[in-house]
């Protein structure tokens, strides 16, 4: 089964990235979003993970994450600029479109919207010339943008073409933010969708939310916020939204099981949201195809 739509995150699998790489193909994506971590660890050096991922066939749909990028000054601000920079320039050697950006969790960074929409035009603009695009995403334990509707404000700010949002569904249910203002949003600048749920209701406290999300997500349809996560999906759909989707899913657990057990979980998440949740038809045999052409 190819599920074209639906892809995994490195970050979810244990293992050197060659043997990530084959778990995804076999368990029946043609996606990967890939980690930084997972390029630079290879004992080949960054021209042999490149090459890997470039061999598996499988589609690069983004590279991550830059953090902690937006709202610095001084020298703050120049060591991130380098930072950036290298990630762009692996994002680039990937041929992955997109890079993921995370808000900021320093206590030195302002709040200020104007700074922080500024800085991430900046960001956009160096990314620019390589044609990479910027997915800037809104994290629940985030130090002033911790919502995808805050996250959304910077970037309207920001106001440059290769910078849109990334909406993560952990994040959303982790602050409770209704699903009502992603109507608000063009579709054309929501540039990729992250999905993971966990197992409690809810979590309180912007550290308990780091701590799940580090540690503690499941895939969609193994946690408590089921409903939720149909209503997040159907109303993305609804809104014209054609990305990608990618399971994100830090768990401590899957890190001590075997990869295909990892990627098995992960296809009946992909089923369970085509088939039960947007109930789209299969066009050929053994293949899903969910995005309208």
């Amino acid at each position: 089964m190819n599920i074209d739509d639906f892809g995994m995150d490195t970050i979810t699998l244990a293992g050197p990235l060659e043997a990530k790489l084959r778990a995804v193909k076999a368990g029946g994506f043609s996606q990967i979003m890939l980690a930084a971590r997972d390029i630079v660890g290879p004992p080949d050096g960054i021209e042999a993970a490149v090459a890997a991922v470039k061999a598996s066939g499988l589609r690069v749909t983004g590279f991550q994450v830059l953090r902690d990028f937006e709202g610095l000054s001084g020298h703050l601000h120049g060591y991130k600029v380098d930072m950036a920079k290298s990630m762009i320039e692996m994002c680039a050697a990937l041929e992955s479109p997109l890079l993921l950006a995370c808000s900021s969790t320093s206590q030195h960074a302002t709040g200020e919207l104007g700074a922080i929409a500024r800085d991430l035009r900046k960001l956009a603009m160096l990314a620019l010339p390589q044609r990479i695009r910027v997915a800037f995403e809104g994290l629940s334990g985030g130090r002033h943008i911790n919502e995808y509707t805050t996250a959304w404000a910077a970037v309207e700010a920001a106001d440059c073409p290769n910078l849109g949002l990334c909406v993560d569904s952990y994040h959303v249910f982790a602050t409770n933010t209704p699903l009502e203002p992603l109507d608000d949003i063009d579709p054309a600048k929501i540039f990729f969708v992250q999905l993971a749920d966990f197992m409690w209701s809810q979590v309180r406290t912007p550290e308990e939310r780091r701590d799940v999300a580090r540690s503690f997500r499941v895939f969609p349809g193994e946690g408590v916020h089921n409903a939720q996560m149909a209503e997040l999906v159907l109303r993305l759909d609804r809104l014209g939204y054609r990305g990608d989707y990618s399971f994100e899913v830090f768990n401590d657990d899957y890190q001590q099981l075997p990869l295909a057990t990892v990627a098995g979980r992960a296809c009946r998440a992909a089923v369970w949201l085509a088939e039960d949740i947007l109930r789209r038809s299969t066009p050929l045999p053994g293949r899903m195809q969910l995005r309208a052409r």
